[in-house]
């Protein structure tokens, strides 16, 4: 059994119904959604989000049918989102499938994405889940201002720390915080204890962007060598940016001419990594995602021992210890 089945275990059932009803949440009249929305069934991925949602509901009271519109409405939501990022990016894979755009073109792309939303928005009116669908749309919002506030910074390429976690806890962590604060609600309306699972999932999802950071430097387990993806995309992330700014004016123009002139240069990346690498770099990142990580350990511990409990706390661990 793998480390994500066993965490399931206390919501296998939950899980396992979750993507038939996600299926319906998507049906349509129209073949040609139906193809495609069986197809994003599909090429689904490990589900940690639905995990955090069903395992967060069960944490904080009995699972209901509202915890599975909460997960549904995240998972059509995010996946709108993703399927509009791939048009924006041109990309033409996502987790080893083909995008969207690139077996259906971006027209077609764009309206599968606004066609999720328009799912996600009546699931929640239809059922009357006002609560769930502040949490979530709260957390669109704010995965689109992370993104664009990534972009304006960008281009500079010398952003401060501060701004880092701003982006990250935009882009990345308000999600996983979504999770657990609609989980939380869908079975618990006490705004004291939604809005405590919102920061245990913010901080999770802070380290697991650290996490995803770190694969660009160091060797990890299935990938074997550092693969710098992030400098071949002009991303900053936190080993980089410690090694700026502690790197003196020379080498701090070096690095920042390789990754906006030289960034696919396998000769030039491979300095920049060895360079971040010797900085401390890495080490400072490892530290900043124990640290949220403990964090958020620390509020999982003011609940009494549960399975949901334990599958939370081994849903942490694996979230920094997995090696892709």
């Amino acid at each position: 059994m793998g480390k994500l089945d066993h965490i399931k275990q206390p919501i296998a059932a939950e899980m396992a119904e979750f993507e038939k009803k996600f299926r319906a949440s998507m049906a349509s009249r129209v073949p040609l959604l139906d193809r495609i929305t069986h197809y994003i069934v599909k090429r689904k991925g490990k589900q940690m989000r639905p995990m955090f949602v069903f395992l967060s509901a069960q944490l904080n009271g009995e699972l209901n049918e509202s915890s599975h519109r909460a997960a549904s409405l995240i998972e059509l939501l995010h996946t709108a989102t993703l399927v509009h990022d791939d048009v924006v990016d041109d990309a033409n894979m996502r987790r080893g499938f083909f995008s969207l755009n690139a077996l259906w073109k971006n027209k077609i792309a764009v309206l599968v994405g606004d066609y999720l939303l328009s799912r996600g928005l009546l699931l929640s009116v239809e059922n009357e889940d006002f609560h769930l669908l502040k949490i979530v749309s709260n957390a669109v919002r704010e995965m689109s201002e992370g993104e664009l506030l990534q972009i304006e910074k960008a281009r500079r390429l010398d952003i401060k720390e501060s701004i880092y976690f701003d982006i990250i806890e935009q882009k990345t962590a308000t999600l996983i915080a979504a999770c657990c604060a609609a989980g939380c609600a869908s079975v618990n309306r006490d705004e004291a204890t939604v809005e405590q699972m919102r920061l245990f999932g913010l901080k999770v999802g802070i380290a697991f962007q650290i996490k995803d950071d770190l694969f660009d430097y160091a060797a990890a387990g299935k990938i074997g060598k550092p693969t710098g993806i992030d400098i071949k995309e002009q991303k900053m992330t936190l080993p980089l940016i410690y090694a700026l700014e502690h790197a003196d004016r020379k080498d701090k123009k070096r690095i920042i001419n390789t990754v906006k002139n030289h960034n696919l240069d396998p000769k030039r990346v491979k300095e920049v990594i060895d360079y971040v690498n010797q900085s401390g770099g890495i080490e400072y990142a490892q530290g900043k995602m124990h640290e949220y990580k403990e964090s958020a350990l620390e509020i999982l511990n003011t609940y009494p021992d549960s399975p949901a409990k334990t599958s939370l706390q081994e849903l942490v661990n694996y979230v920094i210890d997995r090696d892709q």
